[in-house]
């Protein structure tokens, strides 16, 4: 649902809708199993990569689950000492 996808600028009147609904060829099994984890235990959908194979647009799909409060704050952490680093290289080059 909602992805949008730029149509081939060199087609003809035959081209289709940019945002149409597309069709998740999973079985009826795993999207129960997805769909149960994704309500009950917290994970989300997260596409990993988007490509063409012939005329089909294909996208690969994987649950993720999401980060604990102590794993952001240490990832928060790195990412401001990494700043301050690049700071005081960038003044020690001058």
């Amino acid at each position: 649902m909602n992805m949008h996808i730029t149509p081939y600028e060199f087609g003809n009147i035959n081209n289709v809708p940019e945002s149409r609904v597309r069709k998740l060829l999973l079985s009826r099994r795993e999207i129960n199993k997805w769909e149960s984890k994704i309500k009950e235990q917290g994970y989300t959908i997260v596409p990993l990569s988007v490509y063409t194979k012939k005329r089909l647009v294909k996208v690969e799909i994987a649950l993720a689950k999401g980060k604990k409060l102590h794993d952001k704050r240490e990832t928060l952490k790195r990412k401001d000492i990494d700043r301050n680093l690049k700071k005081i290289q960038k003044d020690f080059l001058r």
